[in-house]
């Protein structure tokens, strides 16, 4: 799935043979028949697939996922083909799909709104890093700069060691956020990893 399409439509048929209902869809879900009804054409950057048992539809934009909504529920009115449908958004918070329609209800909400109570929770972690010396200063800056975008505070501690340089990171801020300057941090390492392997191995 490409990095911009954060639509998705699920589709689970309610079929007795499952996997020819959903051949049988996705060759017609573009055809002109069903452009006519719909009244518009399913954009080709919606991509359409299915894993055998559910149907699924990744669009950019709501409009475009809309659109290929209403041609799949043309097929299956034709096909008398019951299916229920699930529309969910790419929340990066919690890196996986949120379900906005049809909206949340009774335990799945309740679990929804408490992750999102936690998510938003305030706490302080401290995440330690090895750089060498050489580009300490460079991955400081880097993160200090991840953390103000993050819109988190960040105290910065130095470890000298012979050859590196351990430097602790403690950050404070919503939970969510802390995570995300955890992943930058754990990138970060790693490309200066690759950068200080690249300079040794370097001819002089």
């Amino acid at each position: 799935m490409p990095d911009d399409q954060d639509w998705r439509l699920k589709a689970e048929l309610d079929s007795a043979d499952r996997r020819s209902a959903l051949d049988r869809l996705l060759r017609r879900v573009r055809g002109p028949d069903v452009v006519k009804e719909v009244g518009e054409v399913v954009s080709h950057d919606v991509a359409i697939t299915h894993d055998g048992k559910l149907l699924f539809a990744y669009a950019a934009s709501k409009d475009s996922l809309t659109t290929a909504r209403l041609a799949i529920e043309a097929v299956l009115r034709r096909d008398d083909v019951k299916a229920a449908i699930f529309v969910s958004h790419w929340d990066e918070r919690f890196d996986e799909w949120l379900q906005v329609d049809p909206p949340l209800t009774g335990s799945s909400k309740d679990a929804e709104d408490a992750r999102e109570r936690d998510a938003e929770k305030v706490e302080s972690r401290t995440m330690v890093a090895s750089t060498g010396k050489l580009i300490r200063s460079e991955v400081e800056q880097t993160m200090r700069e991840w953390a103000d975008k993050l819109d988190l505070r960040c105290e910065v501690i130095e470890r000298p060691h012979l050859l590196t340089t351990q430097v602790a990171f403690t950050v404070t801020g919503p939970k969510r956020k802390i995570d995300e300057f955890a992943e930058g941090l754990r990138a970060e390492e790693l490309a200066t990893m690759r950068t200080e392997r690249a300079v040794m191995l370097s001819p002089l």
